[in-house]
């Protein structure tokens, strides 16, 4: 393809920031990338915000809460060409993770390509037929800015690096009407103490509703946790107690749980995830079916087959995230480039079809399709090999996987552990802790 290709970025979180590190590290191929952030940060969902609301109407993206601190160590959360100031401990408040953004976006040069306060409305596909050559897609990229002020430019391709944790899924409870108490979403929670001697019903045990359980209980909440896996090992002295997921809420206002018995509840703290949104997008004109929990097809969970130089970076769930997106932003280059070619339409929507079938034939949910866990790393490893460059070292995976146990075992101690990198394939517990 051409030299100078113009990219838009749409968001300055960490998939945003990597989208456009590396966008400005091949000059010879890109032009300085266009980056649309509609705060006046950087950081996307790891900004707080003390408020959940503003009063000018606008929604808070962040779903951060005042005390959260990251549940994988710095050493496996870190993109692996830009590593956390060493002094720093493994488990990081979300303060830590905002400053390391901000100066990876310094370090490489991305501030200066932000346009902040700017809202994107509207991409659209723009397909120009030239003779006795295949059709060629730009994209019409619809912005306004605080003043209102509203302009259309032209790119070669549109990385769409928005995020997944800023638009609530809120399920649907029968007579919910009929609950008299408090009702929240966790993308508004931001600190325990407010609910300090009241009965809360927090749903879902993933890993908002377990943390935010703990918080409750530890500042005397009466905290019940409702939810449909099997019981989650809690510190003995925690006293949240685990009981069947709500399934209604009767005319009284009490909650009914799936066993069929009833609880009463000040609070009912709803941390049932998000859902996909890109409202600057059609999703019908792209080829592409958006629900609450699914974006389909995407070949490689990365590209609509039918205009494979839209990017949707960062979307899958149960990854590691910074080294994901720079893996994925780095194929996505390299697709631009040329140096990756890609299957017909045709052939990737079969992909699509065939990975799809074969995980609901394993019992995979439609809503947990991109979900990853295990099958991360041969994701990475396959995009790497194809797009000609390094995968996430081998440490990444060991250490990630030695998390995981310890969380499940030590849920309310595993963040006290510590850990060094000591090559690409070996890591040690700081001393006191342990090592490999």
């Amino acid at each position: 393809m051409p030299a100078g290709l113009r990219v838009a970025v749409i968001g300055a979180g960490a998939a945003g920031l990597c989208a456009a590190r590396h966008v400005l590290s091949r000059p010879r191929s890109f032009a300085p990338p266009v980056v649309f952030e509609q705060s006046g940060h950087v950081g996307g969902t790891w900004f707080y915000e003390e408020q959940a609301e503003r009063g000018d109407g606008r929604p808070v993206h962040s779903s951060m809460y005042r005390d959260l601190r990251t549940n994988l160590p710095k050493e496996v959360m870190m993109f692996p060409d830009f590593p956390f100031e060493p002094q720093l401990p493994s488990f990081l408040p979300h303060q830590e993770v905002q400053r390391y953004l901000e100066s990876y976006s310094e370090r490489h040069g991305v501030r200066p390509h932000i346009r902040f306060h700017t809202l994107v409305e509207e991409v659209n596909p723009v397909v120009m037929e030239t003779e006795g050559e295949e059709a060629r897609t730009t994209w019409a990229v619809t912005s306004s800015d605080e003043s209102g002020r509203r302009r259309t430019e032209t790119f070669c391709s549109v990385f769409v690096c928005t995020g997944h944790y800023s638009d609530p899924h809120i399920p649907n409870i029968p007579g919910i009407e009929n609950f008299t108490g408090s009702l929240l979403h966790s993308h508004s929670y931001r600190e325990p103490e407010p609910f300090s001697g009241r009965s809360v019903v927090v749903l879902g045990a993933s890993a908002s509703g377990l943390d935010i359980s703990l918080e409750l209980a530890a500042v005397g909440a009466q905290v019940t946790l409702s939810h449909a896996r099997p019981d989650v090992t809690l510190p003995a002295s925690s006293g949240v107690q685990q009981v069947a997921p709500v399934v209604a809420v009767e005319q009284d206002g009490s909650l009914r749980l799936q066993d069929g018995s009833r609880r009463d509840a000040d609070v009912l703290l709803l941390c049932t995830g998000y859902r996909y949104s890109f409202p600057f997008l059609r999703p019908a004109r792209l080829g592409l079916d958006v629900r609450q929990h699914l974006v389909t097809p995407l070949y490689l969970h990365l590209v609509p087959p039918a205009f494979p130089s839209l990017f949707f970076i960062g979307i899958c769930q149960l990854i590691v995230p910074f080294p994901c997106v720079h893996v994925q932003v780095q194929f996505a280059l390299a697709v631009l480039q040329g140096s990756v070619s890609l299957p017909s339409r045709a052939v990737m929507e079969e992909e699509v079809r065939r990975e799809q079938e074969e995980k609901t034939g394993r019992g995979v949910a439609p809503r947990h399709l991109l979900r990853l866990q295990q099958e991360q790393w041969s994701y990475y490893e396959e995009l790497a090999r194809r797009g000609g460059f390094a995968p996430p070292p081998p440490v990444t995976r060991s250490l990630y996987e030695e998390v995981w146990r310890q969380r499940r075992h030590s849920l309310g101690t595993y963040r006290s552990a510590n850990y060094r990198l000591l090559s690409a394939t070996r890591w040690e517990a700081r001393p006191g802790q342990g090592s490999t």
